[in-house]
């Protein structure tokens, strides 16, 4: 059997309905339910849809997650039809922050929808954040400026671009990697952000390329950090534009010699 018809069977049994009730509340005939469940047929993508809403299950992981393994109460159910999991909870109930160090980025980005990779990270609690989906995301080195290393980032869990706000920090996962950064706005193809640090040029980012987004709640700074004055940055940038004319200036200069 395929991993759908195993989980669409053990679904009904979740809810201990007959093939034939089952197939009455999906407006098919019981014969054409039971081919799905004995794998010996595969529903088109409007039978899929139907599925998924009725037991509030998104379609890829009624497709491709063995959702046996997973009970359904560690899952989170969000709008839109979608769920994020695994939530691993306690036996009060209380939700875990899985912790995502960045030497293990890479293996993130291959593996943030897969609940064992999920499970394996570590995780801890923080009693204040107890509504929604949390997840934190470890800085290493200047990974994530501007916070210094081994601090830890908290994100709330996003679901649509369009709840972002402008002028508000985010953890964005993407091809590329994971970061932090102040989103500034959005438009039909790509989302702009800007580092902390205005010495930078805000960037785009392709709306294809975003795999998850996490609104920032806290930081949790490393036991041993000791703040320090960064330079400032107006003169830094007066620097810079000053070198790059005296470079131009010899440039010129080499041009008269050299016609």
């Amino acid at each position: 059997m395929s991993i759908f018809a195993d989980n669409i069977v053990f679904l009904r049994g979740q809810k201990n309905l007959t093939q034939h009730k089952l197939a009455d509340e999906l407006i098919l005939t019981r014969s054409r339910y039971v081919s799905y469940e004995y794998g010996n047929a595969e529903p088109p993508i409007e039978v899929l849809v139907r599925i998924s809403k009725y037991y509030n299950i998104s379609i890829d992981l009624l497709v491709t997650v063995d959702i046996r393994k997973y009970p359904l109460d560690k899952m989170v159910n969000l709008s839109g039809n979608k769920i994020l999991l695994p939530v691993v909870v306690d036996s009060e109930g209380n939700n875990f922050i899985e912790i995502v160090p960045q030497k293990a980025s890479m293996g993130y980005l291959k593996g943030f929808s897969d609940p064992e990779f999920i499970e394996s990270l570590q995780k801890m609690q923080l009693p204040f954040l107890k509504n929604g989906k949390y997840r934190a995301f470890l800085a290493d080195g200047d990974s994530m400026p501007p916070f210094a290393d081994q601090s830890i980032i908290i994100g709330e869990y996003v679901e649509k671009l369009e709840d972002l706000k402008s002028n508000k920090e985010y953890i964005f996962v993407t091809n590329e990697g994971i970061t932090y950064k102040t989103f500034m706005k959005k438009n039909k193809n790509f989302i702009i952000v800007s580092a902390d640090n205005s010495f930078y040029e805000p960037y785009t980012i392709s709306l294809e390329e975003i795999k998850e987004v996490w609104r920032y709640v806290r930081g949790i700074l490393p036991q041993d950090y000791k703040p320090y004055a960064l330079p400032d940055e107006a003169n830094l940038k007066n620097l810079v534009e000053e070198a790059k004319r005296s470079i131009s200036n010899l440039e010129n200069g080499i041009l008269k010699f050299n016609p």
